[in-house]
């Protein structure tokens, strides 16, 4: 009996310890102890905030808090893409990676604050999606090859739009300036959203924008699809032909999106998202939402590949952006 009144006078100091200490700390409570937030460094309506909004409710219910999505527009995405950079890496703050911020805009932009292959955590590759050269109706072509000869007849007098300059938009122009022979004049926006509002007044010629924000818009006949960026024609718009069938070689611009956090995120932390992100997106409801939308999900199956795919686009995209010559505007 005096044996076990002293294990207990021993253990009291450290159970003591134990409900002393803050929630937050790992010893209280266990991840996630409250709201998820991920951040989209998009305005509402893009395709990054689009997909985000599809599976936020059952990520949440998988990992067993509510998902918040939350936008931070502004910088072509990079303010955003910042903000989740330089948060605590605790998993309560994430970021719906984007090839715009975490691949091209670093190579684009004078000046970014963060390190695109360096101050993130690659957790999911959720998949990509083409961009689709639209133009209002207003316009007076209804294919490529007209389009094209309407900005040879007047060089530099036809403009597109994108969601900011470093966007894929942008480098989407810019590459269809190139291989078509053609002189555009680009008009940057910050978001995907105020400048397809442009294209289809016809104040803005043409946009090259990411299925999931354009789709609803051409079935509705609000705007006109000339081509689409993929290697081959996509179900969703199977008459829209692909650049390459045009002749244009070599045009293969794609947005990719991914589930991401702050460096040093905790490998067991990336392990629980990654699953749940994965069984998400397996989700037959949630597939199908995903793929209506132009997604493709080929591409990286573990975080560790996923990490190699973020350093092989960077290395890509500063190639082409020097081939290109784009600059901020």
């Amino acid at each position: 009996m005096l044996g076990i009144r002293m294990g207990l006078r021993t253990l009291a100091p450290a159970v003591a310890v134990l409900l002393w200490l803050p929630a937050g700390t790992g010893y209280a409570q266990a991840w996630p102890a409250k709201p998820i937030t991920v951040v989209i460094q998009y305005p509402a309506g893009g395709g990054s905030d689009t997909l985000m909004r599809i599976m936020a409710p059952r990520l949440g219910e998988h990992l067993g808090q509510t998902v918040v999505v939350e936008n931070r527009p502004g910088a072509s995405g990079t303010i955003g893409a910042a903000y989740v950079a330089k948060s605590a890496p605790d998993g309560y703050t994430l970021l719906m990676g984007h090839v715009i911020t975490n691949a091209i805009a670093p190579h684009v932009l004078a000046k970014v604050a963060y390190d695109a292959t360096e101050d993130f955590t690659n957790i999911t590759y959720i998949g990509f999606t083409p961009n689709v050269l639209v133009v209002s109706p207003e316009i007076p072509v209804r294919s490529l090859q007209e389009l094209i000869a309407l900005a040879k007849r007047d060089p530099g007098r036809l403009t597109y739009a994108s969601s900011g300059n470093g966007s894929t938009q942008h480098l989407a122009g810019a590459m269809f300036s190139q291989r078509a022979g053609v002189q555009l004049t680009h008009v940057p926006y910050k978001g995907s959203s105020q400048a397809l509002g442009d294209v289809m007044t016809g104040r803005v010629t043409m946009n090259f924008d990411p299925m999931p924000t354009v789709l609803p818009h051409i079935k509705s006949g609000k705007l006109v699809a000339l081509a689409i960026s993929t290697p081959t024609r996509r179900p969703q718009l199977p008459d829209v032909p692909t650049f390459v069938e045009v002749g244009l070689l070599g045009y293969d611009v794609t947005n990719w999106y991914a589930m991401m956090g702050p460096k040093g995120l905790p490998k067991d932390m990336v392990a629980k998202i990654d699953a749940a992100m994965k069984t998400t997106m397996a989700e037959p409801a949630i597939k199908e939402r995903l793929e209506s939308f132009g997604l493709i999900t080929a591409g990286p199956a573990t975080p560790e590949e996923f990490d190699a795919f973020v350093k092989r686009e960077n290395a890509k995209y500063s190639t082409l952006v020097k081939e290109l010559n784009i600059r901020a505007d």
